[in-house]
């Protein structure tokens, strides 16, 4: 019998608990670390790898990925989604700059209230949409590394130059967290005959697409469920808008590690047994990559073990 793919992400707990070595981080919480993963997960049967040991808030996620897209960079666009996961950073920032220990929900809605306040506070710098989507060199010009992934994808789609980043070291200091995923590199498989000679796509072909992600720095407990997730997503959008078929999400870690007071969590999803992971299913093909909506993404058979609280090390 195959094994269940969410063991990787087991295993991954199970090693940093048995084997990992205990540092102090930038946040001061501590971690059990180590150097070097990587999970295999196959989507080419509409599998979407939502872990199923806890319940994975998996529209948030996507819904974070659909706000990477549009180059987006400050929360009150994601608040509007009730997407409050990159509230810390700008909180910590405001709390430490003007002495005003404000509450997290009295900020938020303030940041909601007022576009003044948003955009004095709100901004994250030039985090990952801005590095994806306009991307400036040292000439002032702007790259949109998205649509030169799709238009390669479309032309040359045996290219070894697929991919885009978001670590630019001119702004890395500008940014309210350096970027933690870093590379997405894409690969096209499986391209029938009809495609030229330079591997551009002919009429109606198809192939297999598959995305390795590389990400430099990874919070296995809250961090790495939701990357999954909406990495996954993002492979399912990018195969539809170039007539491709999800092939294999390859994700590669750098520094893992295990907060230690995410102890409790890692022995209480070690402790259950994994289910069967949903399907997901796009429901209509927007003209662009730019289009998609969270209404979009049709998930069927998600039935996971209960939710597990965890604080987030800022």
């Amino acid at each position: 019998m195959r094994r269940h793919p969410e063991y990787q992400y087991l295993d991954l707990i199970q090693h940093l608990l048995d084997n990992g070595d205990r540092r102090i981080d930038r946040t001061g919480v501590g971690t059990l670390s180590m150097f070097g993963a990587m999970m295999r997960f196959d989507l080419s049967d509409a599998t979407f790898p939502v872990y199923t040991t806890k319940r994975v808030f998996w529209k948030t996620a996507v819904k974070e990925m659909l706000w990477f897209l549009t180059g987006q960079t400050n929360i009150q666009s994601l608040l509007k989604e009730n997407v409050r996961i990159w509230t810390d950073w700008p909180l910590d920032k405001y709390r430490k700059s003007t002495g005003d220990m404000i509450s997290q929900d009295a900020f938020e809605s303030k940041i909601l209230s007022d576009d003044g306040f948003a955009a004095t506070w709100g901004d994250l710098g030039p985090v990952y949409g801005k590095q994806w989507r306009k991307w400036v060199d040292s000439t002032g010009k702007e790259h949109d590394q998205i649509a030169t992934l799709i238009h390669t994808l479309k032309t040359n789609p045996a290219s070894r130059r697929m991919l885009f980043h978001a670590w630019n070291v001119g702004e890395l200091d500008q940014m309210a967290l350096n970027p933690c995923h870093m590379t997405y590199q894409f690969y096209a498989s499986e391209l029938s005959d009809s495609s030229s000679g330079d591997g551009s796509v002919g009429e109606g072909t198809r192939g297999k697409l598959s995305l390795m992600v590389g990400q430099r720095s990874c919070d296995i407990a809250l961090g790495n469920p939701f990357n999954i997730a909406q990495e996954a997503a993002l492979l399912h959008m990018v195969a539809q808008q170039v007539d491709m078929t999800p092939g294999q999400l390859i994700w590669v870690g750098g520094d893992v590690h295990l907060y230690l007071n995410h102890l409790e969590y890692a022995h209480t999803i070690l402790a259950r047994e994994p289910r069967p992971f949903p399907k997901l299913r796009l429901a209509r093909r927007p003209e662009s990559i730019d289009q998609y909506k969270i209404e979009d993404f049709e998930v069927t058979g998600y039935d996971p073990h209960a939710s597990i609280d965890a604080p987030v090390a800022v």
